[in-house]
């Protein structure tokens, strides 16, 4: 699929050459800062040193303090206490998160529940609700999700059970009832950071708790992994409060990683041996991991529980700190998302087919797809596999219990949430995010559906949006790329949504005469400028063998991609991971 290069802005000359005076660095490598709005030496030092002290005061959450003196009160009068969360990563390593916390520091009778994706569905669940009056539970702190379940709060307190929300979602029109509602998306929260996870949320939790009671805030460094974690496998900025999180989540994953995790790697092939020094645990790495090895590695396979069988697995293996019982669920675990695996490649599949074969799906600007056997675990998954081959907002759908369930995948620059909400009166429900959303409806209800959503894309999503945006940070020359500058662009990460890695530009180049295929039609070449110094350097195009032909006549072309650092049988090096290239007309 052909993409769109989009230059960004420079950011301000004067600005870009001052820091690079002040910092020693290239006008490039200023000019990624610039572009992040950095604009000082100070302001600099916080970006590339990030501190836990730089985190905002719990306490300015709105609702925090009421919240806290409720788990106060039920630890004092020895209350029963359940973390209920929802059932994808997120809200599992929330419900770990916290459960932990409170187990570990006080003495609480307390458990977790996650909700059942098929029976339950998502969020809050009157069953959810009926097993916390049947046990005896008065308190409840639910994560990840409530926002919106104000009939839900309201037959929880008609049975006289106290709800604790911590939610990130967008609020619907009404804030339910609840004892207290944590979200900063709330309108009327003047919380300065907007987008924590839903387990971000629950760690500024067990922050105010921990301030309250005078528990050092070094003792809350221990659940920065499952924050980081959800930061990654949600698809949350990872800017201001996200980015030191993320920074200091990675460094205790890379160091120390929890059993449950420790376990989840080694089933990935990422830890090659684990020594012990007295009690000091030294883990050898394949290699240092990075937050897409978080997304791609270890959040599909937490995932795998609630979307094959239930997300309590996946708690019981994030809160266990025994090596049997981290060894069973991660095994466990990984079959599921074998399996995960195997049903997502069949629906896409399946879902291609159905596009290709009707003429009016192919020319719509949406894809709203319904198949009521296809798996409700996968259908997010296949949403965004679509968007791959067909770029355009996606809807998958599928039948659960007596309605129809789907998961909305969004392009860049198009809110699909707000789309959703503009059907509103067709759905049972929704919730989401710009990018991502979640909806029921009746089956009555489809096709109208169907052509209002086309409808609403159709208005918002202009041609050029259909054509995939490759974001390019800078021009950059060969000459640019040495190990000093490698050095320095490492430490722009943790990388992710608004603090992508950087891609840069650079046209007329030509391959040494190395050019050829590896694997399943990578193409590997040596990469030189013919009239500007610099190189040549190694690069790799992941799937785009079939420009060998041209690059082996010597011609120039033009790349974009991102400067990495590789390493090979021990051997450290530079090299150009080529995002695309363009062969001129």
């Amino acid at each position: 699929m052909d993409k769109r290069w989009k230059l960004k802005n420079r950011g301000d000359d004067e600005t870009i050459k001052r820091l690079a005076e002040l910092l020693t660095i290239s006008h490039p490598l200023a000019n990624l800062l610039a572009q992040r709005g950095i604009a000082s030496f100070e302001e600099a030092k916080s970006f590339f040193r990030p501190e836990l002290s730089m985190l905002h005061n719990p306490f300015l959450m709105r609702d925090m303090d009421k919240a806290v003196q409720r788990i106060e009160k039920a630890i004092e009068h020895e209350e029963k206490i359940l973390v209920y969360g929802d059932y994808d990563v997120d809200g599992t390593s929330a419900v770990a998160l916290v459960y932990s916390f409170l187990k570990e520091n006080f003495s609480v009778n307390i458990h977790f529940y996650i909700p059942d994706r098929y029976s339950e569905g998502y969020g809050i669940s009157f069953k959810g609700i009926d097993f916390a009056v049947e046990n005896g539970f008065s308190l409840v702190v639910v994560l990840d999700c409530g926002i919106k379940a104000v009939e839900k709060i309201d037959y929880a307190n008609q049975k006289g059970v106290d709800f604790i929300v911590c939610d990130h979602h967008r609020p619907g029109d009404q804030i339910p009832a609840a004892i207290a509602v944590l979200d900063p998306k709330r309108a009327d929260c003047d919380y300065p950071f907007k987008e924590l996870s839903g387990c971000g949320v629950g760690f500024k939790l067990i922050q105010a708790i921990a301030k309250e009671k005078n528990i050092p805030g070094k003792h809350l460094n221990k659940y920065l992994d499952l924050v980081a974690i959800s930061i990654a496998s949600d698809i949350v900025p990872i800017t201001g409060e996200n980015r030191i999180l993320a920074y200091f989540g990675l460094k205790l994953i890379n160091s120390n990683p929890r059993p449950g995790i420790e376990a989840i790697l080694k089933c990935s092939n990422i830890i090659r041996r684990k020594e012990t020094n007295g009690d000091v645990p030294n883990f050898l790495f394949n290699r240092e991991l990075v937050i897409n090895d978080l997304v791609f590695l270890v959040g599909p396979r937490i995932n795998a529980a609630g979307r094959i069988e239930n997300g309590c697995n996946s708690v019981s293996l994030l809160i266990s700190t025994d090596a049997e019982h981290t060894e069973k669920y991660a095994n466990q675990i990984n079959d599921c998302n074998t399996e995960r695996k195997n049903l997502d490649t069949q629906t896409t599949i399946d879902a291609l087919a159905m596009i290709t074969k009707d003429e009016r799906l192919q020319k719509a600007k949406s894809t709203v797809l319904y198949n009521p056997d296809w798996h409700k675990g996968v259908i997010g998954i296949v949403a965004s596999r679509l968007i791959e081959t067909y770029y355009r907002p996606t809807i998958i759908l599928t039948k659960s219990e007596n309605l129809i369930t789907g998961s909305a995948r969004s392009i860049k620059d198009f809110d699909i949430y707000d789309a959703i909400d503009a059907c509103s009166d067709l759905l049972e429900h929704f919730g989401g995010h710009k990018y991502a959303a979640g909806l029921s409806l009746r089956e009555e209800n489809l096709e109208a559906f169907c052509n209002r959503f086309e409808e609403i894309v159709s208005k918002g999503v202009t041609d050029e949006m259909l054509i995939p945006e490759i974001e390019i940070d800078g021009m950059l020359n060969l000459s640019d790329i040495n190990t000093k500058f490698v050095r320095i662009l490492k430490q722009f990460a943790p990388f992710g949504p608004e603090n992508m890695s950087p891609v840069f530009c650079t046209k007329g180049v030509i391959d040494t005469g190395s050019a050829r295929i590896v694997g399943k039609n990578h193409l590997k070449l040596t990469i030189y400028h013919p009239e500007i110094p610099g190189g040549p350097h190694p690069a790799i195009a992941f799937q785009q063998g079939e420009h060998l032909t041209y690059i082996e006549k010597g011609i120039p072309f033009d790349i974009c991609y991102h400067v990495e650092e590789n390493e090979w049988n021990g051997n450290k090096g530079i090299q150009l991971n080529v995002k695309e290239i363009k062969i001129p007309d």
